[in-house]
C-alpha cells in the first residue's frame, strides 16, 4: 500500500525579504526531514510575503518577480531540497513575457517538478490569472495545487480531482479579515502582543469564527466531496499588516484532520497518508455516480468571473 509522510509549515514572513524567508524555509525543511517527512509544503507567496503587494505599483511588483525555473529563488529551493533530500513546495511571484503570476512550485533535488499559477489572484491588479490545472507525481501519488481563493470555487477542486489528483496542496494567506459573514473580522493586535503570557484569548480568536471556525465550514467538505487528501498551509503572525492564525493542517478523504499546528511560532506538523482511504471515502463513490449529461451545459455556460474579497473593497489602491 502506498504511503507518504507529509509536513505542513507555518511561519511569519518578512515583507519582500527573500533571503530571510528562504532561511526560515530551509530551517523548517531541516526540521521536517528530521521528523521523517518526504515532502514539506509552505504557504502562498512564502518567499516574498503576500499582503503588502496590495500597495505596490507595477515596477515594485516587477522588482520582486522572478523567472521559473531560472530565477534565484527556485534555484535556492532546489538547493534546500537537495541538501535535505526532501521535496519542497513554496510560493513566489513569477515573471514571464512581462506578465506577473502568483505561482506555487514543487521542487526536488533534480529540479522543478511542477508549477501552478493562481487562477483567481486579487491582491494586486498587476498579477495575471493562471489558465490551467496542474496534476503531477510525487512518489507515485498524483498531486494537484490550488492557491487560496482557488479552493473557494468548488469547480476548481472537482476539476483537479477528476484529472486524477489524490492530494491537493492548498497554500493560503487567509483568515482573520472582515467578511459579510457574521463573526468574521480582524484580530486585535493587543492579543498577539500578550500571546506569551496570556495565550488563551488569542487562541480563542484564532480558533473561532474569525479563523479556524470559518476554515472548517468548507475545507473538510472539499476533501470529503472529492475523496482527496488536503494539505493546507497558512502563515502565523503578521503578513503585511494582517495578523494570520496559522493552523496549517492535513485532512484525509473523510474530511478528518490528521495533523494541525497549534502554535504561535514558526512550526511544522507531520503525518503519514495512506492509499486505502482514497477508495473507501464517499467522494470516490460520488464521483463515480456523476451524471454529467444533466449539468455539463449548466456548469459550462458562459459566465463573467469576479474575484474580490470584502476586506479588499475599501483598501484597494488605484
Amino acid at each position: 500500500m502506498r504511503t507518504l509522510k507529509i509536513a505542513v509549515a507555518q511561519f511569519a514572513p518578512k515583507d519582500g525579504d527573500k533571503e530571510y524567508n528562504l532561511l526560515v524555509i530551509s530551517k523548517l525543511t531541516a526540521k521536517a526531514k528530521s521528523a521523517g517527512a518526504e515532502v514539506i509544503s509552505f504557504h502562498e507567496m512564502s518567499i516574498t510575503a503576500y499582503t503588502f503587494f496590495k500597495d505596490l505599483d507595477r515596477e515594485q511588483v516587477k522588482s520582486y518577480a522572478e523567472k521559473v525555473p531560472d530565477g534565484e529563488s527556485t534555484k535556492k529551493l532546489i538547493e534546500i531540497a537537495e541538501k535535505h533530500d526532501i521535496i519542497v513546495l513554496a510560493g513566489l511571484v513569477e515573471i514571464e513575457n512581462d506578465r506577473f503570476y502568483n505561482t506555487y512550485i514543487c521542487v526536488d533535488k533534480t529540479g522543478l517538478k511542477a508549477k501552478f499559477r493562481k487562477l483567481h489572484p486579487f491582491i494586486s491588479k498587476y498579477l495575471s490569472p493562471g489558465n490551467e490545472y496542474v496534476v503531477f507525481n510525487i512518489k507515485d501519488w498524483k498531486c494537484g495545487i490550488l492557491i487560496c481563493y482557488d479552493n473557494n470555487v468548488v469547480e476548481n477542486v472537482r476539476a483537479t480531482s477528476l484529472l486524477g489528483a489524490e492530494i491537493i496542496f492548498a497554500p493560503h494567506v487567509t483568515m482573520c479579515t472582515p467578511s459579510a459573514m457574521p463573526g468574521r473580522g480582524f484580530v486585535d493586535d493587543a492579543l498577539w502582543q500578550k500571546r506569551d503570557f496570556d495565550p488563551v484569548p488569542l487562541r480563542m480568536e484564532f480558533d473561532g469564527p474569525k479563523g479556524r471556525g470559518w476554515l472548517m465550514r468548507w475545507l473538510p467538505a472539499r476533501a470529503y466531496d472529492n475523496g482527496v487528501y488536503y494539505v493546507f498551509t497558512n502563515p502565523i503572525g503578521y503578513d503585511g499588516e494582517h495578523l494570520k492564525n496559522g493552523n496549517s493542517m492535513i485532512l484525509d478523504p473523510y474530511g478528518e484532520v490528521l495533523t494541525e499546528i497549534k502554535s504561535f511560532e514558526d512550526e511544522i506538523a507531520v503525518t503519514v497518508i495512506t492509499e486505502d482511504k482514497l477508495k473507501l471515502a464517499g467522494g470516490w463513490r460520488y464521483k463515480n455516480a456523476r451524471r454529467p449529461e444533466l449539468y455539463k451545459n449548466i456548469i459550462g455556460a458562459d459566465h463573467h468571473s469576479e474575484t474580490k474579497p470584502v476586506w479588499l473593497d475599501k483598501g484597494e489602491k488605484d
